[in-house]
């Protein structure tokens, strides 16, 4: 009896020693859950046209929290209480100027970094009417250009722009699907923002396809298929292109880590324009002083044999 025992009680031992062997493990190795959530609100002075693209960005993130217009546009630092008390750890910021220029800051709060960029080319879903439609609240495959490694500051935007665009599994008002395509392009040293819709069936190949088995006999035509099965992309839209300006070291601030030599102020390209007209101006009120001081210059003097004179 005694030595039943004594196998029992080694038995229960083993087993303790495998659950706190496993609780080790388990305590060693979390499980890593993403917990991105995004602040985006706009400025005050905002167009009817920038409104409508922060409506449509804020329907591609189902994870983001909208906030209202704020009132400042120097006290950036507010923006972080802000995301402090929406329980955001990201900031997406819409700073409207002369209501026809629309700045983006992209900021991980509290402590940074952030970037500043201009936003051209604006496009919203409305103006576009692209036939591709997507799931609302659906997750998003990120494509992000090749060049996007080739730099540090892109590959530091890249990262930014993977925690707020990406939708965390699980997140408030999301979908477990996955139906679109983020793609984020640089050309000309701008991103290029894109998106696209999955389309795995394409009906006009299919109608197609049916058509071309009823005249050949009710025969499998595999090419028809075999395109009606590849997935293609159809654009959704918004569009736009973001310019960056500066990479900061901290949040809406800070030193600064990167600075594009290439970018022009669209204040400085407006001056450019109107001082050209201005020396058009310029120099078509000098040639018409010059032209008449030639024809003073030109003009027939009276001397006192002249027929005018003498037949007077």
């Amino acid at each position: 009896m005694a030595s039943v025992f004594q196998q029992a009680s080694k038995a229960v031992a083993k087993g303790k020693r495998k659950a706190d062997a496993a609780d080790d493990d388990a305590v060693a190795a979390p499980i890593r859950r993403n917990k991105q959530r995004v602040l985006m609100l706009p400025s005050r002075g905002v167009t009817s046209r920038m409104r409508h693209l922060i409506n449509d960005l804020e329907s591609l993130m189902p994870h983001a929290k909208k906030d209202s217009k704020l009132d400042s546009k120097s006290q950036l630092h507010l923006l972080n209480e802000l995301a402090e008390l929406n329980n955001c750890n990201n900031a997406l910021y819409f700073e409207a100027r002369k209501r026809e220029d629309l700045y983006m800051w992209a900021s991980k709060t509290p402590n940074g970094p952030s970037a500043k960029f201009q936003v051209q080319n604006i496009h919203t879903m409305d103006e576009l009417k692209m036939t591709g439609n997507c799931l609302k609240g659906s997750r998003p495959i990120l494509s992000f250009d090749q060049q996007f490694d080739e730099k540090p500051h892109w590959t530091l935007v890249k990262e930014m722009f993977t925690q707020m665009f990406g939708v965390p599994k699980g997140a408030r008002k999301s979908k477990p699907f996955v139906d679109h395509v983020i793609s984020f392009s640089i050309v000309d040293n701008k991103i290029w923002f894109r998106n696209y819709q999955i389309v795995e069936t394409d009906p006009g190949a299919t109608a197609m396809a049916k058509v071309e088995e009823e005249q050949n006999g009710k025969k499998k035509s595999t090419s028809a298929k075999g395109e009606a099965r590849q997935p293609k992309l159809v654009e959704i839209g918004p569009r736009m292109v973001l310019s960056p300006i500066r990479v900061f070291e901290g949040s809406f601030g800070g030193a600064t880590v990167f600075e594009n030599p290439e970018y022009i102020s669209p204040n400085a390209i407006r001056h450019m324009v109107r001082k050209q007209k201005g020396n058009k101006y310029a120099d078509r009120v000098n040639q018409q002083e010059s032209f008449r001081t030639k024809k003073d210059r030109l003009k027939p003097r009276d001397d006192a044999l002249s027929r005018n004179k003498v037949f007077a």
